[in-house]
C-alpha cells in the first residue's frame, strides 16, 4: 500500500531518451490538444450559457454549429489589422505573443498516462508525457506568470487609459491569488513528497488528493478562476467599466490571441487541478475497482481527458450563474480570505505531515487536531463576547451625546458618501395615491367631469 507520508523518490530516468522526431511529434500533439480543445471550448461556452439563458446559440457553421469558433478565428485574421498611433508599437505587438507562448509552455510537463507503462509510437516505446521535472510545479508556476506580463505590457503599450487601468488591474489580481495557488500546491507537495507531477499523481494510487486535501482543492479552484480572468473575476476586461480593459485598442490577429491565451490558460489550469486533486490520467474509483486494464495503455488518456472537460464546464457553469464582483470585493477575498486560510491550512497539514514522520497513531493527531479546533473555537467566543461589549457601550455613548452636525452631501458640489458616525437627510418621500388631488386642467366639458363636479 503506498505511503503517503514518506518522501517520494521520484524516478524521471525513463524521460529524455526518445528520438528527436518522437519528441516532435509529442509537442505537436501536445499543440494540436490544446488547439483542438480550445475550439470546442468555445463553441460549448456558447452553447451551454444559451441553454442556461434559453437561447440558441451557434447552429449555423458545421452539424450543430461545432465550427463556430474556427469560422470566428479565420474572421479575425482576415480583418484589418490596426496600430494605434499614440502607442509603442515594440511592446504593443510583442505583448499578444509574450500572453500566448506561455499558456502553451506548462502542458509540457503535465502527464496524459503512467510513466511506467509506456506505449508504443510507430515501434519506439515512451511515455504519456512530453517531459518532466523533479520541479515541474514550479515551472509551470512560472509560465503562468509569465503571461500575466503580456496583458500588463499590452495595457501600458496601448496609450490610452482603459487598457493601462486593465493591465494594471490584472497585476493586482495575479500578486493577490498566486500567493495562494502557491500555498495549495505546497499542501500537495507535503503531502506526495514530490514536485514533479508525474511522482504526485503515483502518490495518489489509493487515494485522491481532493480527499485528503479538500481545502487545498478548493482554495486552488477559486485561485485558478482568479488566474484566468474569469467571471466572476473577469475585472481586467470588465466592459462595464473599461470597455475591453487590456485589449481595447487591439484588433485582428493580435485580439484573437489573447483571446487564445485566455482560453489556452483555462485548458492548462484545469489539467493542472486534474493531476494534483483529482488523480491525473488514473481511472475514477467505481470504474477502477472491476477492471483491471482501465489504468493501462491508452485508455487514461480518456480519463484524464474527461475531468479537464469536467472542470472546464465549472468554468462556464460560474460564468452563466454568477454575477461580476465588485474590485474591492476582489481584493478583499484575495489577501483576507484566501491568503489566511491557505497559510493556517499549511501549517495544519505540515503538522499532520510531521506528526506522522514521528509514528504518532492517526487517531492521536485526529485528538490533538480536534483539541486545536476547540481552543480556537473558544478563543473567538471569547473575543466576541469582549467585542459585542464594547460595541453596546461604543453605541450607549453615541446616543448618550445626541445627534451630530447636519450633513450635507452637496456640499462640495458634488455628492459625496457620508463619514462613520455622520447619517444622510430623509429624502422626501410624494404622498400615497390616496393623499393625491385629481388635477383638472381647462373647465369641466365630459360628462365624467360634470358628474363629479355636480357630485362635490
Amino acid at each position: 500500500m503506498t505511503n503517503y507520508y514518506l518522501a517520494a523518490t521520484e524516478d524521471l530516468s525513463m524521460f529524455g531518451r526518445d528520438p528527436w522526431w518522437l519528441v516532435v511529434i509529442k509537442a505537436v500533439f501536445c499543440f494540436a490538444f490544446l488547439m483542438i480543445t480550445v475550439l470546442f471550448s468555445i463553441v460549448w461556452e456558447r452553447k451551454v450559457v444559451a441553454w442556461m439563458q434559453l437561447r440558441i446559440g451557434p447552429n449555423r457553421h458545421g452539424p450543430w454549429g461545432m465550427l463556430q469558433s474556427l469560422a470566428d478565428g479565420i474572421k479575425l485574421m482576415l480583418k484589418e489589422d490596426l496600430i494605434v498611433k499614440r502607442a509603442d508599437k515594440f511592446v504593443y505587438v510583442l505583448a499578444p505573443i509574450v500572453a500566448a507562448v506561455p499558456a502553451f509552455m506548462a502542458i509540457a510537463v503535465i502527464p496524459f498516462g503512467p510513466a511506467d507503462n509506456e506505449v508504443s509510437i510507430f515501434g519506439h516505446r515512451t511515455t504519456m508525457q512530453l517531459t518532466d521535472l523533479p520541479i515541474a510545479m514550479l515551472y509551470i508556476l512560472a509560465v503562468a506568470s509569465v503571461g500575466i506580463y503580456g496583458i500588463v505590457l499590452a495595457g501600458w503599450s496601448s496609450g490610452s487609459t482603459y487598457p493601462l487601468l486593465g493591465g494594471l488591474r490584472s497585476c493586482a489580481q495575479m500578486i493577490s491569488y498566486e500567493i495562494a495557488m502557491g500555498a495549495a500546491f505546497a499542501s500537495v507537495f507535503l503531502y506526495s513528497g514530490s514536485m514533479s507531477t508525474s511522482a504526485i499523481v503515483d502518490a495518489q494510487k489509493d487515494r485522491w488528493f481532493i480527499v485528503l486535501l479538500p481545502v487545498s482543492f478548493i482554495i486552488y479552484i477559486v485561485t485558478m478562476i482568479g488566474e484566468t480572468n474569469r467571471a466572476p473575476f473577469d475585472m481586467p476586461e470588465s466592459e462595464g467599466d473599461l470597455v475591453g480593459g487590456f485589449n481595447t485598442e487591439y484588433s485582428s490577429i493580435k485580439f484573437a490571441m489573447f483571446m487564445l491565451a485566455e482560453y489556452v490558460n483555462m485548458v492548462t489550469v484545469s489539467a493542472v487541478s486534474a493531476t494534483l486533486f483529482l488523480g491525473g490520467w488514473r481511472a475514477p474509483w467505481p470504474i477502477s475497482t472491476f477492471w483491471e486494464g482501465a489504468n493501462q495503455g491508452w485508455w487514461p488518456m480518456l480519463w484524464f481527458v474527461i475531468k479537464v472537460q469536467l472542470l472546464l464546464f465549472f468554468f462556464i457553469w460560474l460564468r452563466g450563474t454568477l454575477p461580476r464582483v465588485r474590485y474591492d470585493q476582489l481584493m478583499k477575498l484575495g489577501w483576507k480570505v484566501l491568503i489566511p486560510v491557505s497559510v493556517v491550512w499549511l501549517m495544519l497539514v505540515a503538522t499532520v505531515r510531521a506528526l506522522r514522520n514521528d509514528n504518532y497513531d492517526y487517531s492521536r493527531i485526529v485528538l490533538y487536531g480536534a483539541g486545536a479546533v476547540v481552543a480556537i473555537l473558544l478563543l473567538s467566543f471569547v473575543y466576541d463576547i469582549f467585542r459585542d461589549k464594547q460595541e453596546k457601550q461604543e453605541r450607549a455613548a453615541d446616543e448618550a451625546a445626541g445627534p451630530g452636525p447636519a450633513f450635507d452631501p452637496m456640499a462640495g458640489g458634488f455628492p459625496v458618501p457620508p463619514l462613520p458616525g455622520q447619517t444622510l437627510p430623509p429624502v422626501p418621500r410624494r404622498p400615497s395615491r390616496a393623499e393625491r388631488e385629481l388635477i383638472v386642467s381647462g373647465g369641466v366639458d365630459t360628462v365624467s367631469d360634470g358628474k363629479e363636479a355636480g357630485d362635490a
